[in-house]
């Protein structure tokens, strides 16, 4: 699964996507609230880690997503 954070503009907000190994779109959710219905994307569990990395990603670079 990879990870990237896209830049808004004006009243768009900034968003995280997921993605998986074929770069397809699994989701999407503001950056200033991604902790929700994480189980949704296999995530559950993994708020701190997953928090740790959104706050680290810089916008518009595709990371590897290893929590």
């Amino acid at each position: 699964m990879y990870i990237i954070k896209v830049k808004g503009k004006a009243k768009i907000p900034d968003y995280i996507q997921l993605r998986d190994e074929a770069f397809v779109l699994i989701a999407y959710f503001r950056a200033d609230r991604p902790l929700k219905d994480l189980h949704r994307y296999g995530l559950e569990g993994k708020e701190t880690e997953l928090a740790n990395v959104i706050s680290g990603l810089e916008f518009g670079k595709l990371q590897k997503l290893d929590v």
